[in-house]
């Protein structure tokens, strides 16, 4: 009985996270409220069902999405830096590895946080609530190494959020790597004048 049990979960767990990394790409094109069973069902060939049997509702993938954007953060963004002294360099390291991970376009659309701030600032309930907590998250995390820096983390953080946020949507916008490269440039040398 429990081969059986284990294998239902596994499978089960093999659609959530196949089905979350889908809804994440696609609302990075078209926004979190884009999303529905159907179109999912058609992105990654798991029958309406199959999705409805782990997620029981459109939220339900939502919040999936925004769970497994932040995963995908983590990941390409902020653990290949982690180890980098505190401070000044870790944050330029941090910005850098950003920058590289919209380039890669490890999200069709972007970047997950840009795109689903726009989409959800104006909103309430628990998506926004979601979308918020995974922003103030990268927000905070630039502002830890700012004041590790000496810096005013708030502040700080700020103009490096905006001028990324500029970056990748002037770079989406216009289909150039140019706006990235100058949203880049503006970033570190607000980092450098930390120094």
């Amino acid at each position: 009985m429990s081969t059986t049990t284990d294998g239902r979960r596994a499978r089960g767990d093999a659609t959530r996270r196949k089905v979350a990394r889908q809804a994440a790409d696609t609302a990075t094109m078209h926004g979190l409220d884009s999303l529905s069973v159907g179109g999912l069902a058609t992105a990654t060939g798991v029958s309406k069902s199959g999705i409805l049997t782990v997620f029981e509702n459109r939220e339900a993938i939502q919040l999936a999405a925004i769970g497994e954007a932040r995963r995908v953060v983590i990941a390409e963004v902020v653990a290949p830096v982690w180890s980098a002294e505190p401070g000044a360099k870790r944050l330029r390291a941090l910005v850098e590895s950003w920058a590289a991970y919209v380039r890669r376009r490890v999200f069709p659309g972007g970047c997950f946080l840009v795109t689903s701030s726009a989409e959800y600032g104006a909103q309430a309930g628990p998506v926004a609530d979601a979308v918020r907590a995974l922003k103030h998250e990268w927000l905070d995390l630039l502002a830890a190494d700012v004041a590790a820096a000496g810096g005013d983390g708030r502040t700080v953080a700020f103009q490096v959020d905006a001028f990324l946020a500029a970056g990748i949507t002037r770079s989406v916008l216009f289909d150039s790597d140019d706006e990235l490269d100058l949203a880049l440039a503006c970033a570190l040398d607000v980092i450098d004048a930390l120094a």
